[in-house]
């Protein structure tokens, strides 16, 4: 019997994972949170962006960052449109199963894709 493998996901954009990752180098193998600092990532373009946030803030994370805020603020006009487009007279309960995904998608894509575009500019690095 199989067993099923739980997807990881990426630290920088939530996509499932692909192969690429990240630790803390300053960590000695023995060191028993050196595991805790393993990190997944779907692309090298979000480990290279994640790399640069580590090394720019000495790898302390802790609740949203101003980057974080202005990526959620980002995504209400796309929000905003999407759900005038289904009619601002629906109420939630009422969208479709496929009207829902979509207003996920919509809100996830824009989060993620200025998620990195901001890491990008924090580093500096053209992709």
């Amino acid at each position: 019997m199989k067993v099923p493998v739980t997807p990881r996901v990426c630290a920088v954009c939530s996509r499932q994972t692909r192969g690429f990752g990240w630790f803390n180098p300053k960590l000695p193998r023995s060191h028993p949170k050196r595991a805790d600092s393993y990190r997944k990532f779907c692309s090298l373009r979000c480990q290279g962006a994640y790399s640069n946030l580590m090394k720019k803030t000495g790898g302390k994370m802790i609740d949203p960052t101003e980057m974080e805020i202005a990526a959620m603020t980002d995504c209400l006009d796309p929000l905003g449109d999407y759900v005038a487009a289904l009619g601002l007279d629906t109420p939630l309960a009422g969208y479709s199963r496929d009207q829902v995904l979509g207003l996920i998608e919509v809100v996830v894509t824009t989060y993620q894709d200025r998620m990195v575009a901001g890491h990008e500019a924090q580093a500096g690095v053209p992709f």
